[in-house]
């Protein structure tokens, strides 16, 4: 299989500085780096990401994998002050980030209505009072009542 000249054995400690190797390549050499030098190769690293990827999910990826990194070198920081120490707070800044957020924090509001529909029956309200009240349609609720309905059986 290895002489078949497809596979090729790279060895990253003999690959030479960051600076020159594709970001991927550089990423992964991050792992094997002293604790000392990895400061300085994640933020060339950090900054070639954000200059050289045009992809805001891409360079959004690529940033988390060498946060990650970072988390695992240097177990004693906690996220935060990881994320001050190489400037990635700023990500939280990102429109890609806020939208991710709110979506995240809509989906969990809803999750919690719908978790919330059983309960407001067993009060004794009707479908029409907690669709009112939660703001959700009749449909919604009558499509819940019946899944309850359907369980209990």
């Amino acid at each position: 299989f290895f002489t078949s000249q497809r596979v090729r054995v790279i060895y990253l400690d003999e690959l030479e500085d960051i600076a020159s190797l594709p970001i991927g390549v550089a990423t992964i050499k991050l792992i094997i780096a002293k604790k000392d030098s990895s400061i300085i190769q994640a933020r060339e690293l950090i900054t070639r990401t954000k200059q050289e990827i045009d992809s805001e999910v891409q360079q959004q990826q690529v940033l988390q994998i060498i946060e990650t990194i970072l988390i695992y070198k240097f177990p004693r920081m906690n996220r935060e002050e990881i994320e001050a120490m190489f400037g990635l707070s700023e990500l939280k800044q990102t429109r890609f980030y806020q939208e991710a957020k709110e979506e995240g924090k809509e989906e969990g509001e809803r999750k919690a209505k719908l978790d919330a529909v059983p309960g407001l029956i067993g009060l004794g309200l009707t479908g029409e009072q907690i669709a009112q009240v939660l703001n959700l349609s009749l449909a919604e609720i009558s499509e819940i009542i019946q899944q309850q309905n359907t369980k209990d059986r």
